[in-house]
C-alpha cells in the first residue's frame, strides 16, 4: 500500500512509510584507507609504540582505535623520542617538518594522500616559475599549512569569496589558483569566479585539486537532499569534507542536516515528523559507524533502506615506499 493512502480494509489512512536514503559513495576514500593501513602495518612491523604527528585522519573513532593498538598521537616532532618512528598524517606537512624529523634521527613515514602531494608539487612548480599562487582553503587546516609551507613567499590564502578583495599580486598575468582538496566544489568555484573578476588572466591548476572522493560524496548528497526531511552525515567536526557534506545537503534542499560521530549522538527531536532520512559519511569514516546509525534509525521505524549510487570508486593507493621497503626486507610482502 502506498504511504498515506486510504485503506478500505482498515477504514483509515495508513501510516507513512519511514525510509532511509543511503548515499553511495560514502566513507573511506583511497587516501584515508592508505593512511590508516600505514599505521596498522607500521605497528605490526616495528611494534608499539608508533608515533603519529597530528591525527592520521580526522575521525575520532579511527584515532581512538589506533591509539588502543599502540599509536601515540603528537602535535610536533619534538614530542617524539629521538630515533623513533613517526608517521605524517594524510593531510600532508611542510618541508620544515621533514627537516625536523631528520635532525631528530626519526624514521619518518609519509602517509600524505597522493592527491594532496599533487597540490604540493603544483605549488612548488608554479612558485619556481615565478607565479603568485592563490590557495583557496580554510585557515589553520593542516592541509593548508602543509601546502603553504612548500612556497610561503609565493602563496596567499583565500578562505572563501569574501577573502578575494584582499588579494594582492605582483603580476596579474602570472597568477594561478590552487585549492585544498576537501572543499565544497560549489563554494570553491564561487571563489574562483570572484577571483577571475579581479584577475581576468587567472590560471587554473592543470587538473582539479578537489579530490574525486570529496566531489563524489558531495554529488551523492546533493542528489539525495531534495527528498530528505533530515540529512545525517557521520563524521567528526574537524573533518572538513564531512562538515561540507552537511552544508551541501542543506543548500541542495534537505530540511535539516546534522553531523554526528556516533549513532547515540542523534537526538530524537531531529526525527520528529520525518519520513525520509538521508544518510552519508565523510571520507575518513569507517562504514561500521554508518551501519550503527542504520540500526539506530531502524529501531525508530526507519526500516526501509534504499542505497542511492551516483558513482563507483575503484581507485587505490599503494603504501608509502619507505614502509614497503622495510616490509619487503622483513618478508611481509
Amino acid at each position: 500500500m502506498a504511504a498515506g493512502c486510504w485503506s478500505r480494509r482498515l477504514g483509515r489512512v495508513s501510516e507513512p512509510v519511514k525510509r532511509v536514503l543511503l548515499a553511495k559513495p560514502r566513507g573511506y576514500c583511497a587516501g584515508v584507507d592508505r593512511a590508516v593501513e600505514t599505521v596498522k602495518e607500521a605497528l605490526a612491523l616495528y611494534g608499539a609504540p608508533i608515533y603519529v604527528r597530528k591525527e592520521i585522519v580526522h575521525n575520532r573513532h579511527v584515532v581512538e582505535t589506533l591509539r588502543a593498538q599502540g599509536a601515540i598521537f603528537v602535535e610536533e616532532n619534538e614530542e617524539v623520542p629521538e630515533g623513533s618512528t613517526v608517521i605524517f598524517s594524510a593531510h600532508g606537512v611542510a618541508p620544515v617538518v621533514y627537516e625536523e624529523a631528520r635532525q631528530r634521527n626519526l624514521r619518518a613515514i609519509d602517509a600524505t594522500c597522493p592527491l594532496v602531494t599533487k597540490v604540493h608539487n603544483e605549488a612548488k612548480r608554479f612558485a619556481a616559475e615565478g607565479y603568485d599562487i592563490v590557495l583557496i582553503g580554510h585557515e589553520g587546516h593542516e592541509e593548508v599549512i602543509g601546502t603553504m609551507g612548500e612556497a610561503p613567499a609565493s602563496i596567499q590564502l583565500v578562505d572563501g569569496p569574501d577573502g578575494v578583495d584582499n588579494v594582492q599580486v605582483k603580476d596579474p598575468s602570472r597568477v594561478v589558483w590552487l585549492s585544498q582538496t576537501t572543499l565544497s566544489v560549489d563554494e570553491t568555484m564561487q571563489t574562483v569566479e570572484k577571483l577571475r573578476t579581479k584577475l581576468p588572466l587567472l590560471m587554473s591548476p592543470p587538473s582539479d585539486d578537489i579530490c574525486y572522493a570529496t566531489q563524489n560524496r558531495q554529488l551523492a548528497v546533493k542528489e539525495l537532499a531534495p527528498e530528505c526531511d533530515v540529512m545525517i552525515v557521520v563524521g567528526s567536526t574537524n573533518s572538513s569534507n564531512s562538515v561540507r557534506l552537511v552544508e551541501v545537503a542543506v543548500d541542495a534542499g534537505a530540511d535539516a542536516g546534522y553531523l554526528v560521530d556516533f549513532a547515540h549522538e542523534i537526538q530524537e527531536e531531529w526525527l520528529a515528523g520525518a519520513t525520509t532520512v538521508g544518510l552519508s559519511s565523510g571520507a575518513s569514516v569507517p562504514d561500521e559507524l554508518v551501519m550503527d546509525v542504520l540500526k539506530f534509525l531502524a529501531d525508530r521505524g526507519f526500516g526501509q533502506v534504499t542505497e542511492f549510487t551516483t558513482a563507483e570508486e575503484r581507485l587505490t593507493f599503494s603504501l608509502p615506499q619507505e614502509l614497503k621497503r622495510d616490509m619487503k626486507a622483513a618478508g611481509r610482502i
